[in-house]
């Protein structure tokens, strides 16, 4: 059998063998976390917030997303109204069509969130060595 030699770290100062930890996510960050990736997990809205994006002005008209997706109006409006509550896009009701915008840096926002979620990956210095 072979033993590999590891070296030991210093316990931290606060007495914690792991050292300090970040914060956790709050509990009203991770509603609104969990809210909006409920909101992205059907493709059709996914395709339906891509569109917008895409779309000149980072707004669309109810009438021009139906197409698209192939979906019905009122399906349409149904996926739409999930990604208003999630707070990825606003609704702006123009006669008799609504228009939706993208919430500016909404995306950014839950990219930034999950960034500071992640691991740092190991460094050479934590790394673990082996043979």
């Amino acid at each position: 059998m072979t033993t590999i030699d590891l070296p030991l770290t210093p316990v931290a100062s606060d007495g914690g063998c792991c050292g300090t930890a970040p914060p956790p996510v709050d509990v009203a960050a991770a509603r609104d976390l969990a809210r909006t990736f409920k909101a992205l997990a059907d493709p059709t809205r996914v395709q339906l917030l891509s569109i917008v994006t895409a779309h000149e002005g980072h707004e669309a008209c109810v009438c021009d997303l139906t197409e698209p997706v192939g979906l019905a109006q009122p399906t349409v409006s149904h996926h739409l109204k999930i990604l208003v509550e999630a707070g990825l896009l606003e609704r702006e009701q123009r006669g008799r069509w609504a228009y939706y915008r993208a919430v500016p840096d909404a995306v950014a926002g839950v990219a930034d969130l999950l960034t500071s979620l992640a691991p740092s990956p190991l460094t050479p210095a934590t790394a673990p060595t082996g043979a």
